[in-house]
């Protein structure tokens, strides 16, 4: 016997944020479900990824971006779309990973850790800025050429010289602390970027800002921040660090 059922076809349909996460990626699905706020619907899908992070490593995701995006549901709408790695973005091009992502889905907009550091940067003023990575300098120096290029300098650079993406979310709040005080020891920047979404930033934003005088960034928080600028939804509250706090007094004004 078939039922009836009532279908909602004259409510607003809920906003819809896809993000395309690394296969070797434990934290920024959960950081995510974190910032990203009640109503919206966040789908999230895996890409392949290399065990070490190298420029090779991070090339080849290209490769597997759209079939990747493809894995999502066919029903969905996108507002926006993010693809969730910083270092794979600089090594690929923003351009491309967009191109890439809307092969597979649906999606009003695309963007990933790079556009949304150069977009929080511009909201904030920022154009000088300590760069803080857990990896190895041939990956991390190809992002300092992208920032380069879009006027956002780094003259102060620090590394946990990690290769193995595994042992990222394992360098604990204690570590990415102290190893950030000591790089604005000497050199006067307008803020500090914690590039990777593998690394568990959000619980030390609040007192690093506190204990630095300055914006404190992270991928994972910029890239959450950019998505529900582009998707125009209002950030949680408390959302960490100053480039919400901004947002949020921005639209209030």
């Amino acid at each position: 016997m078939t039922r009836p059922f009532p279908h909602s076809l004259t409510a607003a349909p809920p906003v819809q944020i896809g993000l395309v996460v690394l296969q070797s990626d434990e934290t920024l699905e959960l950081d995510f479900r974190r910032l990203i706020p009640t109503g919206v619907e966040l789908f999230a899908t895996r890409v392949p990824s290399g065990d070490e992070v190298t420029p090779e490593t991070l090339a080849a995701m290209e490769a597997h971006l759209s079939g990747a995006a493809a894995l999502f549901p066919r029903a969905a709408r996108f507002a926006a779309v993010g693809y969730g790695c910083t270092s794979g973005t600089a090594q690929i091009g923003a351009a491309e990973v967009a191109r890439q992502i809307r092969a597979g889905c649906r999606t009003r907009a695309v963007t990933e850790p790079v556009s949304a550091l150069v977009a929080a940067c511009r909201a904030l003023g920022v154009t000088r800025m300590a760069l803080l990575s857990p990896y190895v300098e041939t990956v991390s120096r190809r992002l300092q050429q992208v920032l380069a290029a879009q006027g956002i300098a780094t003259p102060v650079f620090g590394s946990f010289e990690v290769a193995e993406e595994a042992r990222v979310a394992r360098i604990d709040g204690a570590s990415i602390m102290t190893a950030a005080e000591s790089l604005l020891r000497t050199e006067e920047v307008d803020a500090l970027f914690l590039s990777c979404t593998n690394l568990r930033t959000l619980d030390i934003i609040p007192a690093l800002e506190a204990r630095l005088g300055l914006p404190v960034l992270s991928s994972n928080q910029v890239l959450a921040w950019h998505l529900m600028e582009i998707a125009s939804v209002a950030a949680p509250a408390p959302a960490p660090g100053q480039l919400f706090a901004r947002a949020g007094a921005r639209r209030e004004a």
